[in-house]
């Protein structure tokens, strides 16, 4: 029995393995397209964050805050950050419950009086409200498309904040070589050519379009690219807002295993130096 079996599961293996390559020679010869030969990556982007031993630039982190407040707010929404969390930016308590009450988009309330729906002030304590009520609201609004939360953007992209940076710096027009290659590769009507996007085409039209879109508090000259790098830094705070505090733990742990290391080498020294091993 078993001589009978042997072969037929032989010959199951064989049929597996036919199957694997005939699919991997499938895969091979496909045609290619435009959204993968002309597909870029993110260009390197030089932040203060950056590194084992970086730390933020407040000045930055606040020019950041400036730029998503006044370009990105209108669509894009913070909602894990609270804004009594802009107090690690370096803004006084009084600048916090400002920008607080400030704020376009109030928080969802109740009328205590009626029970219909409400809003009320929002308070340093309150997490940035949504941009749009429910996702039929943010599609209506937005060509069909739902503008995504920004909080933790340079964390759900690989490559994140190169990836955020130059996507903000890559609008552009489809280059002759792509239209020599791809003659029927078009933009559709409601999307935007980016080179830096998976698919070449996103949603999203060109949020910072030129140089003094925004009037920086501190002086600093906005350009385009300028602009894009700040709120790119801020983006990496509202995603990893513990950073630095990561940062030092690490190299503490660092240097307690040297110090730990040395002392065990020491001991062990000391207690065996007189026997032979």
């Amino acid at each position: 029995m078993t001589r009978i079996i042997a072969p037929l599961i032989g010959l199951g293996f064989a049929f597996v393995l036919v199957l694997g390559l005939f699919g991997t020679i499938t895969t091979a010869s496909e045609p290619a397209t435009a959204e993968h030969e002309f597909h870029l990556k993110p260009k390197p982007l030089e932040l203060a964050s950056n590194g084992v031993f970086g730390k933020f630039d407040r000045q930055q982190l606040q020019r950041g805050f400036q730029v998503y407040k006044e370009v990105c707010a209108a669509c894009h929404s913070i909602s894990l950050v609270a804004f009594r969390d802009l107090a690690q930016l370096g803004y006084s308590e009084a600048e916090v419950k400002a920008i607080a009450n400030q704020w376009v988009i109030e928080q969802p309330s109740v009328n205590p009086e009626t029970g219909e729906a409400a809003t009320r002030k929002n308070l340093a304590s309150d997490k940035f409200p949504h941009v749009y009520a429910n996702e039929v609201a943010a599609r209506a609004a937005n060509n069909n498309a739902i503008p995504p939360d920004l909080s933790l953007m340079t964390k759900a992209r690989p490559n994140g904040a190169a990836y955020v940076h130059s996507l903000l710096t890559g609008y552009q027009q489809p280059s002759a070589e792509l239209m020599k290659e791809f003659p029927k590769f078009t933009t559709p009507e409601g999307l935007h050519f980016n080179p830096y996007f998976p698919t070449l085409n996103l949603a999203m039209p060109q949020p910072i379009v030129s140089d003094g879109q925004v009037t920086y508090a501190d002086g600093t000259q906005s350009t385009v690219d300028q602009m894009a790098k700040d709120v790119t830094a801020f983006l990496v705070w509202t995603a990893e807002p513990k950073l630095e505090a990561r940062h030092q733990a690490g190299l503490a742990s660092v240097i307690f295993l040297l110090i730990f290391i040395g002392l065990t080498i020491g001991a062990y020294k000391s207690v065996w130096r007189n026997v032979k091993h």
